[in-house]
């Protein structure tokens, strides 16, 4: 053998192909192993033909609910402002505390005073102690004695003075002392009585007054320390501040104001030749040029029949419920509102789910279902059986809404099925795996925030 020859290459060149073979085998083996890219599942709702009022377009301003200017019912110095503008608030928060320490004073003093009416009472209807009874006996006892012998040694001295054995000075003497110790005894058995029966039920009544005059006072007392802690009449937001730490203010002067945002007003002017078409309750589409990515349902809540002299237009306000983010409200006073009124003629239009809408900015468009007939599949589900298809974003645009479903323009005659759940994340021409609500049961329509 050569010295100089070395196998580990000729090895090594043996091994390669071996290698490489193996390593392609294991990648076909695992590429076989993953799961293959499945359709993303949707829910789909056919597209409805029906009948309704078509729409006019009236410009409104949004209004809070309730509006209210908190003030103060007595005279004090502030010395907590607990909010700022802006902040939200709930029914019942302190929004600002006067100074009372004054009063605080004459509340202990008021309740001590109950203390003592409530001790005065207790005594009188607890009655004598058998102390006293016991006490009173004994005096009525002596009293008894003494009297026995002022009666005796009266008895002797009438006896001596008939017989001249004693003047009219010493029978005097005698008599007077009888009858010091008959009143005496008298007294004595009036007292006994009086502690044995205890105190009177008209003593029990007027104590009974003056622990209820007391409570009264220290009820007045505590009532004045509420007026001292301003607090909120209703949940809502901050719009106004008027005071300020150290500031001094009167009976009625304003604390705070505050509005009330879980729902809104949208305050609409509208022509008269469409506001006698309206009727309370009927939902309405509104839309406002700051959320263009969000659409609100509404309802008229009442027209109001009185024009505006100048414009000749009645005033209509629109209720809508607001959303809440982060303690945040997103429809705000003052901002603009785009409210289409069901007031023009009946027509047959084309109407969609508002789940179905997909909205960007200004434009609005839906996912339209295009099935694929042979690859039904056989997976049954609570809603229906799955199938399969594509979908294509259209663009549409909006009309009048009617309970859950909106007015929408831009759909063909062969457009039947629109995506309405889990069409958020679709792109155009994407394959799905649909299926269709159980018409047997409502169809669940719960708010989406996103919309």
């Amino acid at each position: 053998m050569n010295p100089h020859f070395n196998p580990i290459p000729w090895v090594l060149m043996l091994l390669i192909p071996i290698l490489l073979t193996g390593s392609a085998a294991t990648a076909q083996a695992q590429k076989s192993k993953s799961p293959t890219n499945k359709p993303p599942k949707v829910v789909v709702e056919a597209v409805v033909k029906k009948s309704i009022k078509t729409g006019h377009r009236s410009v409104g301003t949004v209004m809070p609910i309730r509006k209210t200017t908190v003030g103060s019912a007595v005279d004090g110095r502030v010395l907590q402002h607990n909010v700022n503008q802006g902040d939200p608030v709930k029914k019942g928060q302190i929004l600002a505390q006067l100074r009372t320490a004054s009063l605080q004073i004459e509340l202990r003093a008021a309740k001590a005073e109950i203390e003592l009416r409530k001790q005065e009472l207790a005594e009188l209807e607890n009655g004598s102690r058998p102390e006293e009874i016991t006490e009173a006996r004994a005096k009525f006892s002596a009293a008894d004695v003494f009297r026995s012998n002022a009666t005796a040694k009266h008895k002797r001295a009438v006896a001596l003075f008939s017989k001249n054995a004693i003047n009219q000075v010493d029978l005097d003497d005698a008599r007077e002392r009888f009858d010091a110790a008959h009143q005496a005894y008298l007294a004595a058995q009036a007292m006994l009585k009086r502690i044995e029966v205890g105190p009177r039920s008209e003593q029990i009544a007027q104590a009974q007054a003056r622990l209820e005059l007391q409570k009264a006072r220290t009820a007045q007392i505590e009532d004045r320390i509420t007026k001292y802690t301003i607090t909120a009449p209703f949940s809502g937001f901050i719009a106004r501040e008027h005071t300020e730490v150290g500031a001094w203010i009167s009976q009625g002067d304003a604390i705070v104001e505050i509005i009330e945002l879980d729902e809104v007003e949208v305050h609409a002017h509208v022509p008269a030749k469409h506001a006698v078409h309206l009727q309370r309750d009927v939902k309405v589409r509104v839309e406002f040029p700051e959320l263009p990515n969000q659409i609100f349902t509404g309802r008229v809540e009442r027209v109001v029949p009185t024009a505006n002299v100048q414009s000749r237009t009645f005033p209509v306000n629109i209720r809508v419920q607001n959303r809440i983010q982060n303690s945040r409200p997103m429809l705000m006073a003052g901002m603009l509102a785009a409210v289409d009124l069901p007031t023009g003629q009946v027509r047959n239009c084309t109407l969609v789910p508002k789940d179905a809408l997909v909205l960007n900015g200004a434009s609005r468009s839906v996912f339209v279902v295009d099935p694929t007939s042979s690859s039904r599949s056989g997976t049954r589900n609570s809603r229906g059986s799955a199938e399969q298809g594509t979908v294509r974003s259209v663009p549409v645009q909006l009309g009048i809404a009617d309970g859950s479903l909106i007015q929408v323009l831009g759909l063909g005659k062969n457009d039947q099925l629109v995506v309405v759940r889990g069409n958020e994340r679709l792109k155009a021409a994407d394959s799905i795996s649909f299926t269709r609500p159980n018409r047997s049961a409502t169809r669940p329509n719960p708010p989406k925030t996103s919309r």
